[in-house]
């Protein structure tokens, strides 16, 4: 199995797509997207685009729709919630449709939604994507962070570097890491994994968020690790469901 790493959507090259992408938003549109059908959340639908998601989710009965939009790490107005994973309770989300639209994570999704099998990976969710990725042992896999509005970050590659991790420790000999930015992503999660959550709070984003309110939950959610058996997966273009 080849992986190889893209920190951000744009550097992807997508006239050369592999029949599996995985896609990486930790702070914190995968870790919310996870949550979500951990929750019971029926679909997941994503747009990179406002307009688009709010002619779509116009189709959908209001009952069992919630809209999700964010924008600098705030909630849209006249949007149900933002991008946070610990709002995302049974009770809110249980048997609902989520719309949702983030500053980087669903331009990531839209990046590869060509590829064959594509997985939403965040931290919390790392043991069953990879657990995922073993049994079906694709030739090539693309990892693509998110990044913040086109550049690098790092938590995103943090959480790549610990996908890396998994795979060569339960698959040794049969895994090539193809790109400096997997092998730097690796290196990144030998130092850090031991203080995760400090490498989110030291991480630009997570200074951001910090800048703009308490979100404490937020970081103690989305570090961490494999807490729970979820792979979401697009079922059509733009629609991700867990299976």
């Amino acid at each position: 199995m080849r992986l190889s790493y893209f920190h951000v959507a744009d550097d992807v090259p997508i006239d050369a797509l592999p029949q599996v992408a995985v896609v990486i938003d930790v702070l914190r549109a995968t870790t919310t997207i996870a949550t979500a059908f951990n929750n019971g959340a029926e679909a997941v639908q994503t747009f990179s685009d406002l307009n688009e998601l709010k002619k779509q989710s116009s189709n959908w009965p209001s009952s069992s729709r919630l809209l999700l939009g964010e924008r600098g790490g705030k909630r849209l107005e006249g949007f149900d919630l933002g991008n946070s994973p610990v709002a995302l309770k049974p009770n809110i989300v249980n048997g609902k449709r989520l719309f949702m639209s983030t500053t980087n994570g669903t331009k990531s999704l839209d990046r590869v939604k060509d590829v064959k099998n594509l997985y939403v990976m965040a931290l919390i969710n790392r043991k069953a994507v990879a657990k995922r990725l073993l049994k079906e042992n694709p030739d090539d896999v693309l990892i693509l962070g998110s990044g913040w509005e086109g550049s690098y970050s790092l938590e995103d590659s943090l959480a790549a570097g610990s996908l890396a991790s998994f795979l060569l420790e339960a698959s040794p000999g049969s895994i090539n890491l193809v790109n400096d930015e997997i092998n730097a992503a690796l290196a990144l999660w030998s130092f850090w994994k031991e203080d995760i959550e400090g490498c989110l709070r030291t991480a630009t984003h997570g200074k951001r968020l910090e800048s703009i309110g308490n979100h404490d939950d937020d970081f103690s959610c989305c570090s961490e690790l494999d807490k729970i058996n979820i792979v979401p997966c697009q079922s059509e273009q733009g629609v991700l469901r867990s299976y």
